[in-house]
């Protein structure tokens, strides 16, 4: 009789989440910084930076020691955030070297029919707004199309850039370009030209100039378009927009997160007397690191602790806004990064501008624990319990579900969504997450599996091929800036390896079948659910492919005329 009115108490109190002030639904303001490791933050055992305003959203909610991304690199990262799906299942499935997208004028981008939180909370009545990094396309056909445009995935309000901060968009950072272009082998096609022609020209080889000047010419023009693309990237990728309208093309990072601060703060305002949802996508801590005057030079460590506690301003003055307009109460509060820190990130004077991942192996690009266990905190002073850890399994993409529970719908039926809501386990109702098993993409390529037996502690983890790191034994890949997935980049493991996260965090001694009595088991086991897992996926059109990838002149975004190099400034910033 007692279990039955627990749970017929359980059930009215989940009716009674969604509605709460006034019979208002629950806010949200989902905070996403970039490239931030899990071991910058107080509150997860960084001593000498100073994050106070993060660790008080710690201390007065609920901390996930083990969150989980689906993906270590921003585009597909940030892809499975919005949708509650792995970015596989939307097309985010590179087979080459670049699993991002580097132009503003590239075609590809989240397909029209994804559906994101954004858009089951507007169906809901709530004003929607991003803010900041999207990284998810922006035109199809024309240069003002707009066809990937965030208007067009159920926010309302979008200020911030279309693309991603690269070292190119700030003088004096050096070029991220030059780092792509490095898989090109210019110095072999330069030295067969030439050896051709040298061969031709003493009648070594009879070949005609008809195929050898063609393909000087060729070699001429590749060089020539290199160069013009890296002289021209931070007029043509650096932009920031206010909705449709591009506002200044190349953006300042001057005062940058300042603006953006300013830009949240103005939305809560206007919308503090309807349900509203923010996604606050910081710019910062991704390279080429900045931050305002204020904040310049006051950290331990450098320019990257300046960038992470201008963040954590940042995160003050949001949270300060919403006890002034009275809304602490009846908003959910999340922050998370869109993976782990970047750690082969060395500035053009020798400086380190990477974060710290803790105890976890590696970072950013990897699917070892460094790359793809974030932070995770979530707020809700009404309805979560204060200063609480959970250490179970959990995704980025459990945020989809938990919004559109608490916004008063379901999930859609129409497709798989791979995350779970959340709030069973933030209110202890359940002890276990549902996440039996994580799968962990290298770009297209399944990398890892993690399984968390129902009926053991024991959190299991195996690598199918692991990154081939530079300098050995370390965990960077210094000599590609960052680890790639493809053969000639990676060690191919058969059996595959096999860790236990609950023994060995740190992922630092893979287990024998001498050492695991149940380590075929374990294996067949993951290998079985492997298979179910790719029957559920769907083919879909690579939204990473080449010809999406590439720069299109023809879809480039300009705000005032070529031969002006697109510059433009009308922002109008009054803080």
């Amino acid at each position: 009789m007692r279990c039955i009115w627990i749970l017929l108490l359980g059930h009215i109190f989940v009716g009674t989440w969604s509605l709460s002030r006034q019979g208002q639904l629950p806010n949200f303001v989902l905070i996403m910084v970039d490239d931030l490791g899990i071991g910058d933050l107080g509150c997860y055992g960084n001593t000498t930076l100073r994050t106070p305003n993060i660790d008080r959203l710690a201390q007065d909610g609920v901390k996930l020691t083990q969150h989980i991304v689906a993906a270590p690199l921003c585009t597909p990262s940030r892809a499975a955030f919005l949708t509650g799906r792995y970015a596989i299942r939307s097309g985010f499935a590179s087979t080459l070297y670049a699993g991002v997208y580097f132009f503003s004028s590239s075609s590809g981008g989240l397909p029209r029919q994804e559906v994101t939180f954004a858009q089951i909370a507007k169906q809901q009545g709530y004003a929607t707004s991003l803010i900041g990094k999207w990284h998810l396309g922006l035109n199809c056909e024309r240069g003002d199309d707009f066809c990937h445009h965030p208007n067009h995935y159920g926010f309302d309000h979008f200020y911030g850039i279309p693309v991603t901060n690269v070292r190119d968009c700030q003088p004096g950072h050096g070029s991220i370009l030059k780092r792509v272009f490095d898989y090109v082998p210019y110095g072999s096609i330069g030295a067969a030209l030439m050896t051709l022609v040298f061969l031709r020209v003493f009648g070594i080889i009879s070949s005609t100039w008809k195929l050898v000047l063609p393909l000087a010419l060729l070699t001429t023009m590749a060089v020539a378009i290199f160069i013009f693309l890296v002289f021209t990237y931070p007029y043509f990728n650096c932009i920031l927009m206010r909705n449709l309208e591009i506002v200044e093309q190349p953006y300042s990072s001057e005062n940058l997160t300042q603006k953006m601060t300013y830009e949240a703060v103005k939305f809560l305002q206007r919308n503090s007397e309807r349900s509203f949802l923010l996604f606050f996508s910081f710019i910062q801590v991704h390279t080429a690191l900045f931050a305002s005057q204020a904040f310049h030079g006051k950290s331990q460590h450098g320019l990257y602790g300046d960038a992470v506690e201008e963040v954590d301003w940042s995160v003050g003055k949001l949270m300060e806004t919403l006890d002034m307009l009275g809304l602490r109460e009846n908003t959910l509060v999340y922050l998370t990064s869109d993976h782990g820190a970047h750690l082969e990130e060395v500035s053009v004077h020798g400086e380190m501008h990477g974060g710290w991942n803790g105890i976890y192996r590696a970072g950013k690009s990897t699917n070892w624990e460094g790359g793809i266990r974030v932070p995770g905190i979530l707020r809700w002073n009404s309805v979560l319990p204060g200063n609480k850890s959970i250490h179970e399994p959990t995704s980025t993409m459990d945020i989809f579900p938990t919004v559109a529970k608490l916004a008063g719908t379901d999930i859609p039926k129409d497709r798989y969504i791979d995350g779970h809501d959340l709030m069973p386990l933030l209110l202890g109702e359940v002890d276990r997450s549902e996440h039996e098993f994580l799968f962990h993409y290298c770009n297209s390529f399944l990398n890892a599996v993690r399984w968390r037996p129902l009926n053991s502690n024991s959190i299991w983890k195996v690598f199918f091929f692991t990154p081939n790191l530079s300098p050995v034994n370390s965990s960077t890949c210094m000599h590609t800036h960052v680890c790639m997935c493809l053969k000639g980049y990676v060690t191919y493991h058969n059996p595959p390896l096999l860790f236990d996260l609950s023994r060995d965090p740190s992922e630092s001694t893979p287990l024998t079948p001498q050492e695991e009595p149940n380590f075929h088991m374990i294996l067949a086991t993951i290998e079985q659910e492997v298979i179910h897992h790719t029957q559920t996926l769907t083919p879909m059109p690579n939204q990473l492919s080449l010809g999406n990838l590439l720069w299109k002149p023809w879809l480039q975004p300009c705000c005032s005329t070529l031969s002006q190099l697109c510059t433009c400034n009308r922002d109008n910033f009054t803080s």
